[in-house]
């Protein structure tokens, strides 16, 4: 098989909000999706089981675990790459909200999305303590873009 290499990204139309990029691809997307319940306090159902109704569906989630960013051979500092990400969940602009992005790899726009939890660990150091890797967790929460 041959093509050129596609990198994953968010993507954002917000003003003053930035594009992030992957150094390199996930190895796996993970999604979830609930479904909300109201349950009846004290009624059961013939079998015992507490009576529900169905209230609605909750966003989508998609998490990315262990995104790897190095710039050891470049010798410069691993957190100008993974700045828009920590800053992807700051309230940008006049918006009362963080950015909205489109997470899209190759031809697929997999989900219209905020970014809801950032984690990142610093694995690596040049000698004068210069973080050279990183490795990056982002948890992602579907939106309706039509109701921003």
């Amino acid at each position: 098989m041959t093509g050129q290499l596609v990198k994953a990204m968010l993507t954002t139309t917000d003003a003053g909000a930035t594009a992030i990029n992957f150094q390199f691809n996930p190895t796996e997307l993970q999604f979830q999706r609930s479904v909300s319940l109201n349950r009846s306090a004290g009624a059961r159902t013939a079998s015992g089981l507490p009576k529900v109704t169905f209230a609605f569906p909750e966003p989508v989630s998609l998490s990315l675990s262990n995104l790897m960013f190095d710039t050891y051979e470049a010798g410069t500092s691993v957190l100008t790459l993974i700045d828009p990400i920590i800053k992807a969940t700051d309230f940008v602009g006049t918006l009362e909200r963080p950015p909205v992005y489109v997470f899209a790899w190759g031809q697929t726009q997999y989900l219209k999305c905020f970014v809801k939890q950032v984690s990142y660990k610093l694995t690596m150091f040049l000698t004068d303590g210069t973080p050279v890797r990183a490795i990056v967790d982002i948890s992602l929460e579907e939106v309706d873009a039509t109701q921003l």
